[in-house]
């Protein structure tokens, strides 16, 4: 049996990550240190149906505490979730936040791989915060990243390290740069999240900006689908991969589409821009496609349906 490891195994990504390892019939080890940045019993409640199965094993603290060489024993793949988000977060007395998870806790994490002997596959979750305000859209792997926030510094950071492990001690990393990932679990101070909420409770959506912004929105199980692949393809190894939902959408449009799928109007909210937020992202998905088969599944409409369904069942 296939042993892996997912770190921030009870957040956004990393719960849907294990729910789809789990049903696959892998063992999973799941790390999470339940932290404060949003309310951790929202985690507990992502992962809490998982606790039951004789697969999954949860272990509780920092990455940066764990004894790794007896976590790391016999496990094949490593899939590196954790981190600290959020972009707006980013600024003034939070940063240490971001260095410590997004930065060091990755060194840690690497420092361990390459002395373990089983591992075959260290799948590491990049963003598309990496490239900023990228001057060519869609945007491809090759284009100089640029980032436009602190996080999008830390997490660049991360992925350089990831690739010095990889030249100077074989460790056999993936980069997966996530474009706005949503659906279920969405992380509370998530645009969706947030939208969704705020229509439960007949609240005027915050709206950055002039709502002309332009995304690349990835559903979940389409990111998850991509950290399978990249944990089998041989040739994958040392690469980086952008991970898109296959379309470029203005928020306007996304919130017109919201009120289809709610069946109400949304009130909305006009605010100042963010700082740190990129104006337009693109993803350009050609190597994912050629290497790992990636194939976004979901269209949009479908997943911000998947996503309201969700939200209805956690508020109301």
């Amino acid at each position: 049996m296939v042993k892996t490891i997912v770190t921030g195994a009870a957040g956004f990504i990393g719960s849907n990550l294990v729910d789809t390892l789990i049903g696959e019939g892998k063992e999973v080890i799941g790390i999470d240190e339940f932290n404060d940045y949003y309310n951790p019993f929202l985690k507990r409640k992502n992962i809490a149906h998982l606790l039951s199965s004789p697969n999954f094993q949860l272990i509780e603290g920092s990455i940066r505490s764990l004894e790794w060489e007896k976590i790391l024993a016999d496990v094949d793949v490593i899939y590196h979730q954790a981190a600290q988000a959020g972009v707006r977060a980013s600024w003034g007395k939070g940063f240490g936040a971001y260095t410590e998870r997004n930065i060091n806790s990755t060194q840690i994490l690497l420092e361990a791989a390459k002395d373990a002997k089983k591992l075959e596959r260290f799948v590491f979750a990049s963003t598309s915060s990496v490239y900023g305000d990228a001057e060519t859209l869609p945007t491809d792997e090759k284009i100089c990243p640029q980032p436009v926030s602190p996080y999008g510094i830390t997490k660049l950071a991360a992925e350089r390290l990831c690739k010095l492990y990889y030249q100077n001690f074989q460790v056999p990393i993936v980069g997966l740069r996530y474009f706005t990932v949503y659906g279920p679990h969405q992380r509370p101070d998530m645009a969706f999240h947030k939208f969704f909420k705020a229509v439960l409770q007949d609240e005027a959506i915050p709206v950055y900006g002039d709502g002309l912004q332009t995304r690349d929105f990835t559903f979940v199980s389409d990111a998850v689908a991509a950290n399978l692949a990249a944990a089998v393809e041989p040739s994958a190894v040392g690469e980086i991969f952008n991970i898109g939902g296959g379309s470029r959408v203005v928020l306007k449009d996304v919130l017109d589409l919201m009120e289809k799928v709610v069946g109400c109007s949304i009130k909305r909210n006009h605010i100042g821009k963010a700082r740190g937020d990129a104006r337009h992202t693109a993803a350009e998905v050609s190597k994912a496609r050629k290497i790992l088969d990636y194939q976004p599944k979901v269209s949009l409409e479908e997943g911000l349906s998947k996503e309201w369904q969700w939200i209805k069942a956690l508020y109301m």
